[in-house]
């Protein structure tokens, strides 16, 4: 099958400058709707690339994150979210950017485009195979990923994708691909739209599956949690009363003296 870009595609709406700000929002969730459908359809491959990620971090290994522009800042999101949620240090999980750290905020022109900088970005980080590296892209087409991850294969480092195309030359390089097609944009070509919508969905789900097949959730609570806020220790104290059934001042002392809500569970049942 030929490579088709479904996210270049024009839009199946026109004339939107002439659409009420109703007709813009309900039309926009209309199209949302499609999204986790769209993942639904891809779970066996991102069960295949999670069982892999799992496998890299108990081994030792790192996940990486590399993209640009809005995938690349959607990585970057996720990884600097694993440690205040889980607990886990800050280089367990490391998202790059093409351009570095100025284009989490500002577009870094043709940054993308460079077929040497995404393997330059991971040698700096000291990148093994023991690590795992899955590039984000929509399209599916960007240089600074696909070189990137074609020098992981050429090392033996695992890696992944995340696509919103299907039979991409992305997709063609990672070793575990996840397409998942979600159709034009609304706005034609605003992948940041539909398919980041998409990439963002499908990095909640590997990253917090990683996580609790990691062990850093017990029950349903977030039990290695960075308590760096007061709602962060509000919430720490409650899951102590209803874990331990104490009252809240035994939980406050609790936490205060050993940090997290884990080892205040592992003291006190000791």
């Amino acid at each position: 099958m030929d490579f088709i870009k479904t996210t270049e595609q024009d839009s199946k709406y026109d004339h939107l400058e002439k659409q009420s700000i109703l007709e813009l929002l309900t039309t926009i969730n209309k199209e949302d709707q499609l999204v986790a459908l769209a993942v639904k359809k891809a779970i066996p491959q991102i069960e295949q690339l999670t069982h892999k990620v799992v496998s890299q971090l108990k081994s030792g290994g790192r996940l990486f994150y590399l993209g640009a522009g809005t995938s690349g800042r959607l990585g970057i999101l996720d990884a600097s979210e694993c440690p205040p949620t889980f607990g886990v240090s800050h280089d367990l999980v490391i998202g790059l950017i093409a351009g570095g750290d100025i284009a989490i905020r500002k577009a870094v022109e043709f940054a993308e485009d460079s077929y040497n900088q995404g393997w330059i970005d991971l040698q700096e980080k000291n990148i093994c195979d023991k690590d795992v590296v899955v590039g984000i892209a929509a399209s599916g087409t960007t240089p600074y990923v696909i070189s990137a991850l074609n020098k992981c294969n050429e090392n033996n480092i695992p890696t992944g994708c995340i696509t919103c195309n299907l039979n991409s030359p992305l997709a063609k390089t990672a070793m575990f691909p996840i397409e998942v097609v979600v159709g034009p944009e609304f706005i034609t070509g605003s992948s940041r739209m539909k398919a980041g919508t998409a990439q963002k969905l499908i990095l909640n789900m590997l990253s917090t599956s990683v996580m609790i097949q990691l062990g850093k959730v017990k029950g349903n609570k977030m039990v290695d949690m960075q308590l760096s806020n007061e709602k962060l220790v509000k919430r720490g104290e409650k899951m102590l009363i209803e874990e331990l059934g104490i009252q809240s001042i035994e939980a406050q002392k609790l936490l205060q003296k050993y940090g997290s809500v884990r080892n205040a569970i592992k003291h006190f049942t000791k």
